[in-house]
């Protein structure tokens, strides 16, 4: 069974930026694809970008702009770079892989 672990989150002024990790036990090219999620206080679930194994990488118009997914093989571990962090991207950040694989969160408030 993969996991996934996410890291990188904690309070941030608001304009300031962050960068999430999501660490699999496994080579990340077996995942066909990683997606990062976020679910506010309050709110429903929301998607917020996807990386496929080939490189390719989505993104809901909401974010466009402001969030950037990567990847660093040789560690097998996915990124989510945010920038201009708003008080209403406070929420817990995870990520998930096929199969219903998906980490604890991480958690992201930002505030002044």
């Amino acid at each position: 069974q993969v996991q996934l672990v996410e890291s990188g989150g904690g309070l941030v002024q608001p304009g300031g930026s962050l960068k999430l990790s999501c660490a699999a036990s496994t080579n990340i090219f077996s995942l066909p694809y990683v997606n990062w999620y976020r679910q506010g206080p309050g709110k429903e679930r929301e998607w917020l970008a996807l990386l496929t194994n080939l490189g390719s990488t989505n993104y809901a118009d909401s974010v466009k702009g402001r969030f950037t997914i990567s990847r660093d093989t040789a560690k097998n571990t996915v990124y989510l770079r945010i920038n201009g962090l708003k008080p209403e991207d406070t929420a817990v950040y995870y990520c998930t892989a096929p199969g219903g694989v998906r980490g604890q969160g991480t958690q992201v408030t930002v505030s002044s």
